[in-house]
């Protein structure tokens, strides 16, 4: 992976001073995940981002409501399907750095046969979806937005429960471009074949049922 700032090092003459600090810094950091899965409970959802664990607070109905009812929508339609798997919150994926648990998160088929009951570190989804909140907009439009690019999450769909908006953002190469915030209309998954939904069954309990009765008829 090319990176802008490992060529700056490069460059630089006094390169050995800050490849030592960063590995002493990663040495401390490691050390801290370490103690982070020995401490972790299931009571609580629990991020580990940056060497810094998060523990996250109760959330509002109206989050709580869209992250579900995208979550049934995705679910009916991959397990009548059978796609692969998919799973809604405290399922801790882990990134070479970090350790999210996102909203909703689907894996295909090849990654879905590696969890097994007793899974505790899920692999990197194929699929993210993240519903906003004031308290986690800020690490959702930016490490996750990143870290999910770098390592090969294929789409990550951004939900404003406020604004009653959905963004779906595409991987090309190792970033995410600007997607659209839709309102209205359909929105469909280009890795989870033939998924597409109409953006207001997430907002709207109608809307909702009627399209799940529809994929489960």
């Amino acid at each position: 992976m090319k990176s802008p700032v490992l060529d700056a090092m490069l460059e630089s003459p006094v390169l050995p001073e800050p490849i030592q600090e960063a590995q002493r810094a990663l040495g401390r950091e490691q050390r801290l995940r370490e103690k982070f899965y020995a401490d972790i409970t299931p009571e609580h959802k629990w991020e580990f981002i940056q060497g810094e664990p998060i523990m996250h607070s109760p959330e509002l109905s109206r989050h709580l409501l869209a992250t579900m009812k995208t979550y049934k929508l995705l679910d009916a339609f991959v397990s009548t399907r059978s796609l692969g798997g998919v799973y809604v919150e405290k399922a801790m994926t882990c990134f070479p750095r970090n350790d999210y648990e996102p909203d909703v998160m689907f894996f295909g088929t090849a990654k879905a046969a590696l969890i097994v009951p007793d899974t505790l570190k899920f692999p990197i989804p194929d699929l993210v979806v993240e519903v906003l909140s004031p308290s986690t907009e800020a690490r959702d439009r930016g490490i996750k937005f990143q870290d999910y690019a770098l390592h090969g999450v294929e789409e990550y769909w951004i939900i404003d429960r406020v604004a009653e908006t959905v963004e779906a953002h595409r991987l090309e190469g190792e970033y995410y471009p600007v997607a659209p915030r839709l309102t209205e209309g359909k929105i469909s998954s280009d890795v989870v074949p033939g998924f597409e939904i109409s953006v207001r069954t997430i907002f709207d309990d109608a809307e909702n049922l009627a399209a799940l009765r529809l994929m489960l008829a």
